[in-house]
């Protein structure tokens, strides 16, 4: 194996090699080209070190994607700090609990989410700097008060005759196990952890990127997944970066409109997306205008003519701007009957599999290789293996280790030996099964798998992808209550009210729909009841139900 490059090398090599092209663009806002992007982050070091910011110490960021996120990210990675990105829907609580556990020095804030919060329940940090225009919004050092406003100057002194490639000497990493991200996990439990990501973890992700990925220099690519999670950190910004890419953040929730528009505009070359951003986009989009008689039923049918195939998938393409290598999905499972859609219609997508505490990548493939329903074969440098004594049969626990492996969680030793054992080994928490060409297919998560009275197991993710696809159903979880099965679902009310129905009916459909389900289940995970939800399910970043939630409500 030949040796991996430091994390380091792959922003300050791309910054020089792409010193003219455009890096980073606010969509329908300001680019930035890469020699912006090093004298911005050049400012920043003056800045840190004005304020006495040293290697090692945490600087946290919390915010909409932006090119000055962005900024701030590789600024203070290249200087040799911690960045904790802190993703911009946590409650405000919650970010002040981040920022005083991760010790942070500077919080680095966007506008919205600093009018909620408040400095005084942040007490070891020195100040707190706008996204927007990184003025200062508020202090308890005049240091750091001085550098902000006296930077241009230095910056003018420090370089006379402009800054240049050959100015970059960025931090150089003392060790692979060097920690450099601290990533507080959104999770589906109801807490955060920090995740603590060290060099080799990211430059692993990136090296897998680029052996799996075709993006070349000047390529454009769409940031639309938070960048204070790691999916769309790596896959989007971390990669994209590093081959000298265009990026363009979207800076506003990726509704289908938004991706429609921004898309055919920008044309990007490879897409990272939750399921249920793509899973929307194709019943509400591509489905209806394939043929407006079938619709949703397209889903349910065994063949689908050549015609309708070509049709389908050049309108798929078309709308995610008709120029991407492949479309990226990971984060939550993918609804089987829009996967097996997408595959008859030879739609080029893959589903990767990870976790925050791998940096995130456990498993992927090219789509002209993945197998339907799986995730993926085991990433380059990680092992993969299923806790099971018929892997093939029999799911069992995934449980990996390598490269791409968290040094722990920050300050939580206890909580780290409960996830990665003495062998090295992190136990997932997912359940899956393996083929004999290593192919990952997901059952459940072991947290959420359900034991019922008869001794079952029962996985509840696969009776609600089934669920999810029936008529008029946004949404669903399936929780075990007095020992029996029940679904909770949330209609698609705007659906169900444009075609006619109050909502007696939709009540009355729900419960046809229940009938439905339980003709393709065995008795032992049929559903006794449904209960009709108002508002959509909490979630996560990732767009995951926030299942704990719900799991103890009572008949």
């Amino acid at each position: 194996m030949k040796q991996q490059r430091q994390f380091i090398d792959y922003i300050e090599q791309s910054i020089i090699d792409n010193w003219d092209r455009k890096a980073l663009t606010d969509y329908q806002g300001a680019t930035l080209q890469y020699k912006d992007v090093a004298r911005k982050i050049a400012k920043f070091h003056i800045v840190f070190e004005a304020m006495g910011i040293q290697p090692g110490d945490k600087i946290a960021l919390c915010g909409r994607n932006s090119a000055h996120w962005a900024v701030s990210f590789l600024a203070t990675v290249t200087y040799g700090a911690v960045i904790v990105p802190i993703l911009h829907e946590f409650k405000a609580d919650n970010i002040h609990n981040i920022v005083n556990h991760s010790e942070a020095k500077a919080l680095l804030v966007g506008d919205q989410v600093w009018e909620n919060l408040n400095e005084e329940a942040m007490p070891g940090i020195l100040g707190v700097i706008l996204l927007s225009d990184f003025t200062l919004a508020a202090s308890r050092s005049d240091a750091l008060r001085e550098a902000l406003e006296t930077r241009n100057a230095v910056y003018g002194a420090r370089y006379p005759k402009n800054f240049r490639p050959e100015h970059i000497a960025y931090h150089r990493e003392q060790s692979p196990e060097e920690l450099v991200v601290i990533n507080y996990t959104s999770g589906t439990t109801g807490y955060s952890k920090g995740v603590m990501l060290p060099a080799r973890s990211l430059a692993s992700n990136i090296a897998y990127c680029q052996e799996l990925l075709r993006v070349q220099p000047g390529d454009k690519m769409v940031s639309m997944l938070p960048l204070g999670h790691v999916f769309g950190m790596v896959y989007d910004f971390l990669y994209g970066f590093s081959v000298g890419a265009h990026l363009y953040f979207l800076t506003r929730m990726p509704s289908p409109k938004i991706i429609a528009q921004s898309f055919a505009e920008i044309r990007p070359r490879v897409i990272s997306s939750v399921p249920l951003i793509v899973e929307k986009i194709i019943k509400k989009d591509i489905l209806p205008r394939v043929d407006s008689k079938i619709g949703k039923l397209l889903l349910k049918m065994p063949l689908i003519n050549d015609r309708i195939k070509a049709d389908a998938r050049r309108k798929a393409i078309e709308i995610f701007g008709g120029n991407f290598d492949e479309i990226i999905i990971g984060g939550a499972p993918f609804n089987p009957d829009v996967e097996r859609f997408l595959k008859d219609i030879a739609f080029p997508y893959t589903t990767a599999y990870g976790m925050t505490e791998c940096g995130p990548i456990i498993c992927s493939a090219r789509w002209e290789t993945m197998k339907q329903g799986s995730c993926g074969q085991a990433a380059s440098r990680m092992e993969v293996k299923i806790d099971s004594s018929d892997p093939q049969n029999v799911a069992g626990e995934i449980i990996c280790r390598g490269e791409n492996l968290m040094l722990g969680y920050y300050k939580n030793p206890e909580a780290t030996s409960q996830i990665i054992d003495v062998k090295g080994w992190l136990h997932t928490g997912d359940l899956a099964t393996m083929d004999s060409k290593g192919f990952i297919t997901i059952r459940g998560r072991c947290k959420n798998m359900l034991l019922t009275a008869s001794g079952q197991n029962i996985y509840p993710e696969e009776i609600e992808s089934k669920l999810n696809n029936m008529p008029y159903v946004s949404e669903s979880l399936v929780v075990l209550q007095k020992e029996k099965l029940v679904a909770l679902i949330y209609p698609d009310f705007d659906d169900a009210f444009a075609h006619g129905l109050l909502q007696r009916d939709i009540e009355e459909r729900m419960e046809q729909n229940r009938l439905e389900l339980n003709t393709m289940l065995p008795p032992y995970s049929q559903i006794t009841k449904v209960k009709i939800h108002f508002e959509e399910f909490e979630k996560t970043a990732k767009k995951s139900i926030k299942r704990f939630m719900y799991q103890e409500a009572k008949g």
